[in-house]
């Protein structure tokens, strides 16, 4: 056999050096990963619901911080890892950084004069009067150039308090948050609103329901069904203070609502005060800014707009964002003018020579009148234009639109023609495709999504999207109250297919669904076919509505979109501008967008923190937190 021979001691010198420093590379490994998923379960961990709300109180190293006071019963929520104990957001070491921009950088944002609490941008009174009254031209948006915008904070009127929780905040409003009282002067009568002490009451009366909206709307149903869940979207022009939308709202259905900011003052803000959905608008010379096949029902109580004008324009609008087989309902002149002609101080001949107009332009639509009783005349949208052609032999105008793209309406102006519906095989089918009833309605593939209609979506991509948004509102349930009637007013900024608004429908809150202009895709036709609203919007420019007027604003990868468009800065002012004092805003990026953000933010009187994704510290969205403070103008400041 072959002899042995010992290692030499150079050689067991040699591998005990290197067994030493394999344990020291495995043990330094084991170190490493215990003290990373340590530090990454810490970091994931979320605050914990609280019972109920508790003001935002800064703690910690800094000595002056103070506590976000509110005059009203409600406060903020809070975002506290117990119930009752407020979120510490700042940094318990700080290091001084030189900053190139020096304190400017840090410097707050001042706030307007008084006289700007109603502030509405792009509706400015003022600036409205250089434009054509033709038309109303002069009462669209007309928005402030880069040398009129103004950066400083829309103030709250002194004694503002938080509005009452739905359902009470239908029939009532706190008289200083929208000190107006011309309303209950000039519709006494008619019983739009009324004063009572320090309150304002919405007894549900309206120019044409003087009995109240509610029997108004059981008159309707009388007529056409609004009980079975196939009417679930409805536009109301010339709202007044929204009372029809606001009690359609038990019968499950939702109006857009909208009026000019004219003579009657202030009737939009009075509508979402209320809880009610509203915006700013008129019927002037653009195009609403709704897709088409929008809303199942249109509705005019003495609107006043004059619907036979210029070759039936008007009426042709009301059709483009009908849907196949929706409802127009007028009431008000000249409807009834048998028995209201004294009344309206107009003459029989006049009245019927308007209503014969209006039955020929509805007739040139290829609309139908389904009835007329009393004050109540109804029309109907065909579900196809298949005996259509024939219709137009007859009535040569409107002519049939030659637009490629009728969902095209941000500043597209109205036309005199007749929108085309998608082709169809038979005439019982519904152009473009059926929706189902409410509420399967909302979590239903749209048929613009399951037909193929808008590019890069399918039914996979929808439930997807369903089930994201289902897992993102269950981590925002553990940090804000969503559940506890803490909000009611909520806008999705950018809500690519609505299933922010669908994840939130078993709570008593309503969702304005906003698509930005040249969103691709573009998906607010798909979220009204799913029974929600909404509008277009640029965000470099401000919302058609007025300061304080949302409890909850949500931004999905908004910031990205815009940064390189406009001053981000700009649209977190217009935000800050509709957000009620305490409001919340949910903001999700990039941690290199949010950082950004949540600099402007500090400099608004907003409280704010940077959260992990849902699905955990690695993945590089995040999730921005944010309380506006409670804070108005003094009374001394009134500049008017």
């Amino acid at each position: 056999m072959p002899k042995e021979y010992p290692a030499s001691p150079k050689a067991q010198q040699l591998q005990e050096s290197k067994k030493q420093c394999l344990t020291y590379i495995l043990v330094v490994s084991a170190l490493c990963i215990a003290f990373y998923v340590l530090g990454a379960w810490q970091n994931t961990a979320l605050p914990k619901p609280i019972s109920n709300s508790a003001a935002i109180t800064r703690v910690g190293c800094d000595p002056s911080a103070t506590t976000a006071q509110s005059s009203s019963s409600a406060s903020v929520p809070s975002f506290g890892p117990g119930s009752g104990e407020a979120l510490d957001f700042d940094a318990h070491h700080q290091l001084i950084i030189n900053d190139t921009d020096g304190d400017a950088g840090l410097q707050q944002f001042p706030a307007c004069p008084l006289n700007f609490s109603e502030y509405t941008p792009c509706e400015d009174r003022t600036r409205g009067r250089r434009f054509d009254r033709a038309m109303l031209v002069y009462r669209e948006r007309h928005c402030p150039g880069k040398d009129e915008q103004i950066r400083c904070l829309i103030p709250a009127p002194p004694g503002y308090m938080t509005p009452f929780k739905w359902p009470k905040s239908r029939d009532y409003a706190y008289f200083n948050n929208i000190p107006h009282k011309e309303l209950s002067i000039e519709k006494a009568v008619q019983n739009w609103i009324q004063v009572e002490g320090d309150k304002f009451r919405f007894p549900g009366g309206g120019t044409m329901f003087p009995r109240g909206a509610d029997a108004y709307i059981d008159d309707i149903n009388k007529l056409i069904s609004l009980s079975d869940g196939r009417i679930r979207t409805a536009v109301d022009t010339g709202c007044g203070v929204a009372s029809w939308g606001a009690y359609l709202l038990k019968r499950n259905i939702i109006a857009m609502s909208f009026a000019p900011r004219d003579t009657h003052e202030a009737q939009v803000q009075f509508a979402l005060e209320r809880g009610v959905p509203a915006i700013i608008g008129v019927m002037g010379k653009h195009r609403l800014p709704y897709p088409s096949r929008a809303f199942d029902m249109a509705h005019c109580s003495r609107c006043l707009i004059p619907w036979y004008a210029h070759d039936g324009l008007y009426l042709a609008e009301v059709d483009r964002i009908l849907r196949p087989g929706g409802y127009w309902i007028l009431s008000g002149p000249p409807i009834n003018w048998k028995t209201h002609h004294n009344g309206w101080e107009r003459t029989k001949e006049d009245l019927k020579q308007e209503q014969d107009k209006i039955e020929d332009v509805a007739r040139s639509l290829c609309w139908n009148k389904v009835v007329e009783k009393r004050d109540l005349s109804i029309w109907q949208k065909p579900k196809n234009h298949l005996e259509c052609a024939n219709i137009k032999k007859t009535y040569k105008t409107p002519h049939i639109c030659k637009s490629d793209n009728p969902d095209a309406a941000w500043y597209r102006q109205m036309e005199a023609c007749v929108t085309p519906l998608p082709e169809v095989s038979n005439q019982g089918e519904v152009a473009g495709g059926a929706v189902e009833k409410w509420p399967e309605r909302a979590f239903t593939v749209p048929p613009r999504i399951r037909r193929g209609m808008i590019p890069g979506l399918d039914a996979k991509k929808f439930d997807e999207d369903k089930k994201l948004w289902e897992k993102r509102v269950a981590y925002y349930r553990r940090t804000i109250p969503i559940a506890e009637n803490r909000y009611r007013n909520v806008m999705d900024m950018n809500a690519n297919m609505g299933g922010f608004a669908a994840s939130l429908v078993k709570y008593p809150v309503w969702v304005m669904n906003v698509v930005p202009v040249n969103s691709d895709p573009d998906t607010l036709g798909a979220i009204y076919e799913r029974g929600f609203i909404g509008t277009y919007q640029d965000w470099c420019e401000a919302f058609s509505t007025y300061p304080r007027t949302y409890d909850l604003l949500h931004a999905d990868n908004l910031f990205s979109i815009y940064q390189d468009r406009c001053d981000i800065t700009d649209i977190l002012l217009e935000m800050d501008r509709i957000l009620r004092p305490e409001g919340t805003a949910i903001i999700r990026d990039t941690v290199d967008v949010l950082t950004k953000v949540q600099a402007i933010t500090k400099r608004m009187r907003w409280e704010s923190r940077i959260l992990d994704h849902e699905d955990g510290p690695f993945n590089p969205e995040k999730v921005l937190m944010a309380v506006k403070t409670y804070w108005t103008a003094k009374a001394s400041d009134d500049q008017n």
